[in-house]
């Protein structure tokens, strides 16, 4: 008998029926796409939710950063972080910028503030962070640093659909500990990714945060080719703008996000009891003062005390029919594309490159049961 395969991810769907019924009515508009009515209702829903002033639809979640590099006029080179997903540095790429790598801290994998001063230059004009794994950066001391220098700051929130932080993490955000303020508030923008592997997802799609209705209005232009009128256009603009399809989608998927977050914090509950005495193998808790999505699981293995690196157990466990995720390796400046720059110098990412040769992330997602994750465990215990 075949094994069944454990997918490292699991789209969250919306009740098929339901979606049916939205269809209907996009049918009967004839309205799919351009700022319909469903959009405008998601983009009213998600602001709600998330307790952010303003945001604005995109179709994937690449092109909100794009944008945004855009709409700040960002020019010469942006300090960000090698340990993220390649879009992050493609983002500052195509906006014709040079990445500037800084390391990360260990304890949270995102960018390390004490490391951004030194790689500041005349041409620097924006910090790009990550909030990795979903885990905040530290917004406070990254925002000393950019109003010292003049710098903007736009967020790669990718992974923190949801999370917010009170005063113990962010004394500029929050008031206090019983304040829990989005960290999606953080900096001039902050990007999100609606991709199907997300804990939030519109099958594909993406958005953008920001603090004021101007600035939303010329992100909703510059997604629309740039198109602010019937007869002006404004900028150079692209079409990047969410479809009606995707925006129903998306209004139910928002109705059962917490459950599927509640079941999310279950399993990793579930591996932080069972694993949390394997020697070798290393993890994280939750931070004090944060409220989680449960995007990734990443456990670290210490190859000398487990016994096999990090590889062997991700291949024996794809042989097994357990499908876990080596993310991030490589590291983004370990790329051809990057590998020239003078801050891809291993040398200069000591801890982003420990972080990638070691890191394992296990599946996680709101659908695993008792029996996947017995199987799971069983497996890295072996």
């Amino acid at each position: 008998m075949d094994v069944k395969q454990i997918t490292v991810t699991s789209p969250l769907l919306p009740n098929l029926d339901e979606f049916h019924e939205l269809l209907k009515q996009i049918w009967d508009k004839k309205w799919i796409t351009n700022n319909g009515s469903f959009h405008k209702q998601l983009e009213k829903d998600l602001a709600e939710y998330l307790g952010v002033p303003y945001i604005s639809l995109f179709t994937n979640g690449t092109l909100p950063l794009l944008t945004a590099l855009q709409a700040l006029r960002i020019t010469g080179e942006v300090i960000t972080t090698p340990y993220s997903f390649v879009a992050t540095t493609h983002s500052i790429w195509w906006n014709n910028c040079k990445p500037v790598f800084v390391d990360i801290d260990p304890a949270t994998g995102c960018m390390d503030p004490e490391k951004i001063e030194a790689a500041i230059t005349p041409r620097t004009t924006a910090i790009m962070p990550v909030h990795v794994y979903g885990k905040p950066c530290d917004v406070d001391a990254i925002q000393d640093i950019a109003d010292r220098y003049g710098l903007k700051v736009i967020y790669d929130a990718a992974h923190a659909f949801g999370v917010k932080v009170n005063n113990k993490i962010s004394k500029t955000l929050s008031k206090s500990e019983d304040d829990f303020v989005s960290v999606l508030n953080a900096g001039d923008m902050s990007t999100l990714s609606f991709h199907a592997t997300k804990v939030y997802n519109t099958i594909e799609g993406g958005a953008m945060i920001m603090h004021d209705e101007k600035t939303k209005k010329r992100i909703d232009d510059l997604k629309n080719f740039g198109i602010h009128s019937e007869t002006e256009v404004v900028g150079p603009g692209i079409n990047s703008k969410m479809d009606e399809m995707r925006s129903a989608y998306g209004i139910l998927n928002l109705r059962q996000v917490d459950d599927a977050i509640a079941s999310r914090k279950k399993v990793a509950e579930t591996y932080r009891e069972q694993l949390g005495d394997v020697d070798g193998i290393d993890m994280w808790y939750d931070m004090d003062g944060v409220q989680h999505n449960y995007s990734y699981f990443p456990i670290f293995v210490d190859s000398k005390k487990f016994g096999m690196t990090r590889d062997d157990l991700y291949f024996k466990m794809k042989e097994q029919g357990v499908l876990s995720r080596r993310y991030f390796y490589p590291l983004i400046s370990e790329f051809s594309t990057y590998r020239g720059l003078e801050s891809a110098s291993p040398e200069n990412l000591p801890y982003a490159h420990k972080m990638a040769e070691t890191v394992l992330c296990l599946p996680m997602h709101h659908a695993l049961n008792e029996e996947d994750l017995d199987r799971i465990i069983e497996l890295i215990k072996k």
